[in-house]
């Protein structure tokens, strides 16, 4: 299991954390995500034999948010 973590400029409420976290935690491969609204970041753990870390980025930025680092 690896576990990441990006920052996100644009997290600005509760909503913005449950949409990230719902829609990572769909992919095959996440086992646990986890955003946070006052630092920005968004932490993922996943199993890099079936998900990649260019794929959970990818969703951020399909759904909205795009990682800045």
């Amino acid at each position: 299991m690896t576990e990441r973590s990006t920052t996100v400029s644009n997290i600005t409420c509760g909503h913005c954390v449950k949409t990230i976290e719902r829609e990572v935690a769909d992919v095959a491969g996440v086992a646990s995500v986890a955003a946070d609204q006052p630092s920005g970041r968004v932490t993922v753990a996943f199993d890099e034999d079936v998900a990649s870390w260019s794929e959970i980025e990818e969703l951020l930025v399909e759904i909205g948010y795009p990682p800045t680092d």
